[in-house]
């Protein structure tokens, strides 16, 4: 899955070890979506990911994540876990079709309006001889 938004708050890296004895480390961040109606979600990248991707207020980026629920005494828990973190304005990806320019435009999207079609002229012609 895939959001793209603002980073409003990037939280200090917690780390430590396992019960395994393996070190880990994680950061967490808060994304604000771009819609009409803004949502905030909060994410995390564990492992490697907290280094390879170094994040900053104000960062406008593409997240690709998973989600995942767990069980915990008789709780249930869900964490939005970040594998990709890409610029919002990145380039299309090469071998993706260009746009073509003076085409025809494409199809609207399933719920999007319909374009206004122009108005039909309504003056009377001179011999209309109907009262209505």
């Amino acid at each position: 899955m895939e959001v793209e938004g603002k980073i409003i708050l990037a939280l200090p890296e917690q780390s430590g070890v396992s019960r395994a004895g393996n070190n880990w480390k994680k950061r967490e961040y808060v994304l604000e979506t771009h819609e009409t109606y803004p949502k905030k979600v909060f994410f995390v990248l564990f492992g490697d990911r907290a280094d390879q991707y170094p994040l900053n207020i104000g960062d406008e980026i593409r997240l690709s994540f998973d989600i995942n629920s767990r069980e915990y005494n008789g709780r249930w828990f869900t964490s939005i876990d970040g594998w990709k973190v890409e610029p919002a304005t990145a380039p299309a990806a090469p071998g993706a079709p260009a746009p073509v320019y003076g085409a025809a435009p494409a199809a609207p999207a399933y719920g999007a309006p319909a374009p206004a079609a122009p108005m039909p002229d309504l003056t009377p012609e001179p011999n209309d001889d109907l009262p209505f």
